[in-house]
């Protein structure tokens, strides 16, 4: 609520700031929080040695960063599917950067706003190779499970009604029970969005065992998002983004930076703030992308170290550059 309606607490500023003025909070208080997932190896999960880690949780290090010249000052806040839109809603976070999908509702109804898409998706489902199923027709009867609070259940409902298939669908809270049930065979198939099902299946016991559908269920663009109102904030998170893609497809990156800074390139110099007042009109010293391309690196080299061949390898397929037949398509650094 706004800090009008909240009577036990009218002088909060966490819940001031929902409705505004978010940015100038996260610099008065000197870290980020972020909304991460702590159990999806690839996007976002808890290392061996207690560290968050994954391609999500390097946006929030970027956001850091720009904001800080530091991209250790987060701190990470792990949600189930079903915690993180309150979370955001009520200013436990500063951004959500969670594999969420930007869709409708959640952008009107929920009061959200979405910054960029970071990762393009879409559902699929995962079954037994000796099930010998193909199609999702095939599937009559079958339980399946799946992580409720989250667009997979919607889409999962809406396909099989469309196809007039009956199902039981099992529904957990998180993840990790979610696909704990599946290979105890306590359901028939598991379905969220592909890139997920990959990354599942690869830490199951037996992989080869396991076979994703050749078939898409859904669009889904992920992205992180900030509450609605915080026009500043949004602007930022998704710079910051954009210039991750920009500096892509320059060809700047946290290996050649050095080099980049002398370019003649009137794109690069705007990004590196070497030219131009960029900065200035998101609230950011106008090299803050020098400082995440530093300490992060660009969209490619995150996408490699996680979800590329580095980490757990999903083909960039429509995560390309718009210039090489994708739809990773940054705004103009202008």
């Amino acid at each position: 609520p706004e800090a009008a309606e909240c009577p036990e607490c009218p002088e909060c500023p966490e819940v001031a700031a929902v409705g505004g003025e978010r940015f100038q909070l996260i610099k008065d208080r000197g870290n980020l929080i972020c909304g991460v997932n702590q159990e999806l190896p690839g996007f976002g999960f808890i290392n061996p040695e207690g560290e968050f880690e994954g391609f999500d949780v390097d946006f929030c290090k970027a956001l850091a960063a720009a904001v800080f010249g530091d991209a250790t000052a987060v701190e990470y806040r792990p949600l189930v599917a079903a915690e993180r839109l309150p979370a955001l809603q009520t200013g436990e976070i500063d951004v959500l950067i969670r594999n969420t999908t930007w869709t409708l509702t959640r952008d009107t109804a929920n009061e959200l706003d979405w910054a960029a898409v970071n990762f393009y998706d879409g559902q699929g489902m995962l079954v037994l190779v000796e099930s010998g199923w193909e199609t999702l027709e095939e599937m009559e009867g079958a339980t399946i499970c799946v992580t409720t609070g989250t667009t997979t259940e919607m889409n999962l409902a809406d396909n099989f009604r469309m196809r007039g298939v009956e199902y039981t669908p099992l529904l957990f809270e998180s993840t990790v029970d979610t696909t704990t049930a599946y290979e105890e065979g306590r359901c028939d198939g598991e379905t969220s969005d592909k890139s997920q099902l990959a990354t599942l299946r690869s830490a199951m016991a037996n992989p080869e065992e396991h076979i994703i559908l050749d078939v898409t269920m859904s669009k889904e663009p992920l992205g992180p998002l900030t509450a609605h109102g915080d026009n500043q904030w949004n602007d930022v998170v998704r710079w910051v983004v954009w210039g991750m893609q920009e500096a892509e497809e320059q060809g700047v990156s946290s290996e050649n930076l050095d080099e980049m800074l002398a370019s003649d390139n009137p794109t690069v110099k705007r990004l590196l703030g070497i030219e131009g007042e960029v900065g200035d009109s998101l609230g950011l010293p106008n090299d803050f992308m020098v400082n995440v391309l530093k300490q992060v690196g660009n969209y490619e080299e995150v996408y490699d170290r996680h979800l590329g061949p580095e980490g757990i390898y999903i083909p960039r397929g429509p995560n390309e550059l718009w210039i090489n037949g994708g739809l990773i398509y940054p705004m103009a650094w202008r």
